[in-house]
């Protein structure tokens, strides 16, 4: 253990790269120290509402109802009156890719009771887990005194959602959502850029810099990489594609790297969580950082300004160290899911069952909700039932 401290400023940056299967890391820098999650925050939420399924507490189509607490969420939200109903697979959806805190609250507070309740059930879960270095107070990761996690324990369980809810995996890349006439993309953009990419949740607070856990698979192996403390949306998503294409290429110099054991085993770090909010959120930057300005050009930011100071560039212009680009321009690949809200128009729940190495069957269903004018989506635009049965999350 090290004393309480936290990484220098020129590596206020923590990195991680693991196999899914294995929990076997590849790569680590600063991966024990506590860290403020941001909005990575909701991978636990989204833990802890399919566990709650799982254990028949509530299904995918039971009924949330925003609250006043939930409507007077900020900044990143949907914008829902009060009183407004959204099932749970619906709101699942707009939690993981608009990023929605008036979501996240009611979903905790529908699973849970109440914002405490349901941040017991995290903390539980994060205990189970293993999660030694986490602590949540609410679902969304908005700035709170003692909500910290770290890049090892995000790692932990974003291969517990892997591996126990395989059937829902799909929740963790759908690349956009359709409310009524509004098309929100998800703000992991190696989902459209990355090929292979497939999950899983980015995060910002000016404290914690921009997060990212990255998930993609290529013949068959999965790995998962963690970026915590970025300057930008821009750099976390180039850093998080430079740790998975090392991982999938390996340079044929694996047999060079230190045996680094598997994720569990890494030793946390008695250490207090860096607070960048300073070198993020300071005068130096030309438009206030955010989750929708994730893909800010910093390329005329002063160098001294930069983690390291090192040099700052485009995304176009950052290449992994063999030179090749591993993030290429945005791509089109599926069409958005249709959400509303509402109740569902089919009978809860929806799950399509397939024996092993066999693929499942998709069943799809029309909306039957009101979209964000009131009026009810075009037919021609298909919802389907639940994320993991639907074409957008191939």
């Amino acid at each position: 253990m090290l004393a309480t401290m936290a990484p220098g400023r020129a590596q206020a940056e923590a990195l991680l790269l693991i196999e899914a299967s294995t929990g076997k890391v590849l790569h680590a820098e600063n991966a024990t120290y506590p860290w403020y999650p941001a909005s990575v925050t909701k991978l636990m939420t989204l833990y802890t509402t399919l566990k709650a399924i799982k254990d028949r507490k509530v299904g995918y189509d039971t009924l949330l109802t925003v609250s006043k607490n939930a409507v007077a969420q900020q900044p990143t939200k949907m914008g829902f009156k009060l009183g407004t109903t959204v099932t749970v697979d619906n709101a699942l959806k707009m939690l993981m890719v608009k990023s929605a805190n008036d979501v996240a609250v009611t979903i905790a507070e529908g699973v849970g009771g109440s914002l405490e309740g349901f941040a017991d059930l995290m903390n539980a879960n994060a205990r189970r887990l293993g999660m030694t270095q986490s602590h949540f107070i609410n679902p969304n990761g908005l700035p709170a005194e003692n909500h910290v996690s770290s890049a090892r324990d995000l790692a932990i369980l974003a291969r517990a959602l892997i591996n126990e809810f395989p059937q829902d995996d799909a929740y963790l890349h759908v690349h956009a959502i359709r409310y009524g006439n509004r098309v929100m993309r998800n703000y992991n953009n190696l989902l459209d850029r990355y090929p292979g990419a497939d999950g899983m949740k980015t995060g910002f607070i000016c404290a914690s810099g921009y997060n990212l856990v990255a998930s993609a698979t290529r013949n068959g192996r999965r790995l998962i990489a963690v970026v915590l403390g970025s300057y930008s949306g821009a750099t976390r998503a180039q850093k998080a594609a430079q740790l998975l294409e090392r991982g999938f290429d390996g340079n044929g110099l694996s047999w060079l790297t230190p045996q680094l054991g598997t994720v569990d085993k890494l030793a946390p770090i008695d250490a207090a969580p860096p607070n960048l909010r300073e070198e993020m959120c300071g005068g130096h930057r030309r438009k206030p950082p955010s989750e929708d300005n994730q893909e800010e050009e910093v390329e005329n930011v002063d160098a001294s300004a930069t983690p390291g100071g090192g040099p700052a560039f485009m995304l176009s212009n950052l290449k992994p160290a063999a030179g090749k680009y591993v993030l290429g321009p945005p791509v089109e690949t599926v069409p958005p899911v249709v959400v509303f809200t509402g109740p569902a128009s089919h009978p809860d729940p929806v799950i399509a069952t397939a024996a092993p190495g066999k693929k499942k069957k998709k069943v799809a269903a029309k909306p039957n909700g009101e979209g964000a004018s009131g009026d009810k989506p075009k037919s021609s635009a298909k919802k389907q039932a639940k994320p993991k049965v639907t074409s957008a999350a191939q």
